[in-house]
């Protein structure tokens, strides 16, 4: 009987799908053959008919179900994640006055404090104000966060507590926004990692292997603590933001090297992460033309494009690459001068908004495409009315791929869940409703959404064979020809790193 923490010798009577399945012996009879993978160390030593090698170790038995790469989520905020999924959700309300009422009902904290999260405020037919917020929440200090975490509705004393100011609305937004997400997710550090822990064990039972971790903090002295107390649920690339680079750098930290002093490379260094521009709720996204509620509002750049160029220059020098957030064509099209001009390696992070002139960059550039498809479905009704007179390419994902980016998919969790059969699902499909698929010329195929989904992503996509890391998913169909709904809602079994595994139905 195996259990999580085991490491496998031998996966059993299992079905493979996913790149390179057709070069399997007896794969081409009915596609859907058995077969026995051996695991030697944390690599798979071998692939054989079912039975036709003798079964030594420990037995995982697949019982006719369907292996697959372990799948990766590249963009994350753990932390912000972990501690979201915890909180009270306002994301039911459509309106100010509804969210106001909810976010009323969330428990006062012990430090005096009430959060609520999952707000979407774009298109609400009345204005926000600081008044309406006050009558609904009274004198505890109250934080609501949007769902893009680019702005958050603050009450007046939580206004007076954190020493900001803000116009009528209550709102703030952008470096004021993520300042405040900073405040509250600044808990006693055993709360902090529990929370990241049991987030984690739940990505693994969704077949995950691995995330990009995007917090806006020093990562590396949160991953020091979470290994020495035992975190072993999934590979980790942390983030690095540009208030912290002088120090990565001072540190001889380089993007792929282990985790310093932690003795395990299951956490790795990951991105210098540059936020560029805003978001697409916030409209502060920097694009061509302007948004469809108010013509005259092009959104904002965060960074300067020589400023951007400059950090990513002493990245590359350092050795660490390159995580820039882009989503309004603006922001991409000084993303990929940047990336031109310094020979800085990485991928822009959501390219929600793209010049048909830039789709080609990408690929010329080497810079990989992290999206998120989720947004697409979740923003379909903001992107067709704030942004219906730009000319760009909303949410890409066929044209990039087309284009020769390499596509990687990911949930920007907490914004989307930290779930990639629904990210995978959301790219195939282009819809989680009943409504057709939106802007369907946009859909992945699956095989190519599953490879966006591992860690090299659309075009060094992992594969099952003699060589790769046991890093797998053992799940209940085959993702290539599951339908939405069960794809969206896929059964996973098992899920192993290097053999071990980390997860068991």
């Amino acid at each position: 009987m195996t259990a999580r923490g085991e490491h496998v010798d031998v996966i059993a009577d299992v079905r493979i799908s996913g790149e390179g399945r057709e070069l399997l012996p007896f794969a081409g009879v009915d596609g859907e053959a058995l077969y026995d993978v051996i695991i030697e160390g944390d690599v798979i030593a071998d692939i054989a008919p079912a039975r036709a090698l003798g079964r030594r170790g420990t037995v995982l038995d697949a019982a006719g179900g369907w292996l697959i790469p372990g799948l990766w989520d590249h963009h994350v905020h753990v932390l912000q994640w972990a501690l979201g999924v915890e909180r009270f959700s306002v994301r039911q309300a459509s309106s100010a006055a509804e969210t106001a009422a909810l976010a009323a009902r969330a428990p006062v904290r012990s430090d005096g404090r009430r959060i609520a999260v999952d707000m979407r405020d774009a298109l609400w037919a009345e204005p926000a104000t600081v008044e309406l917020l006050d009558a609904a929440t009274g004198d505890a200090p109250t934080y609501i966060l949007n769902l893009d975490l680019h702005s958050a509705w603050l009450n007046s004393a939580a206004l007076r507590r954190e020493g900001l100011v803000s116009d009528a609305s209550g709102f703030v937004r952008e470096e004021a926004a993520f300042a405040v997400a900073r405040v509250l997710n600044d808990v006693p550090a055993a709360d902090a990692d529990a929370a990241v822990d049991r987030a984690a064990r739940a990505a693994a039972a969704r077949g995950l292997v691995g995330y990009v971790d995007l917090d806006m903090t020093w990562n590396e002295d949160a991953w020091q603590r979470r290994v020495a107390a035992g975190f072993d649920a999934l590979r980790v690339d942390f983030g690095i933001y540009p208030q912290h680079l002088d120090r990565a750098i001072a540190l001889g930290l380089q993007s792929g090297d282990p985790l310093r002093d932690a003795g395990t490379d299951l956490v790795r260094v990951g991105p210098l992460k540059v936020i560029t521009d805003g978001s697409l709720g916030t409209r502060t996204a920097a694009c061509s033309h302007g948004y469809g509620d108010d013509p005259h509002n092009h959104g904002m750049l965060t960074v300067a494009p020589e400023e951007l160029a400059e950090l990513m220059t002493a990245a590359t020098g350092a050795g660490i690459g390159c995580a820039i957030h882009a989503i309004g064509d603006v922001a991409n099209s000084h993303a990929l001068d940047a990336f031109a001009s310094t020979g800085a390696v990485g991928r822009i992070e959501h390219a929600q908004l793209v010049r048909h002139a830039d789709l080609a960059r990408f690929a010329r550039l080497g810079v990989g495409a992290s999206v998120q498809p989720q947004h697409a479905v979740d923003d379909r009704d903001l992107t067709d009315e704030l942004w219906a007179s730009q000319t760009a390419l909303a949410f890409p994902l066929r044209s990039l791929h087309d284009a020769g980016a390499n596509v990687l998919l990911g949930s920007d969790a907490p914004v989307a869940p930290l779930d990639p059969w629904v990210s995978m699902a959301a790219a195939v499909f282009r819809s989680h409703d009943e409504r057709p698929a939106w802007r369907a010329e946009e859909r992945l195929d699956a095989e190519t959404a599953l490879a966006a989904s591992t860690y090299g992503g659309s075009l060094h996509g992992s594969r099952i064979e003699p060589g790769a890391f046991a890093d797998l998913a053992l799940v209940a169909r085959d993702p290539l020809t599951a339908d939405e709904h069960a794809l969206r809602t896929m059964a996973v079994h098992a899920t192993t790193i290097g053999g071990r595994i980390t997860h068991l139905a």
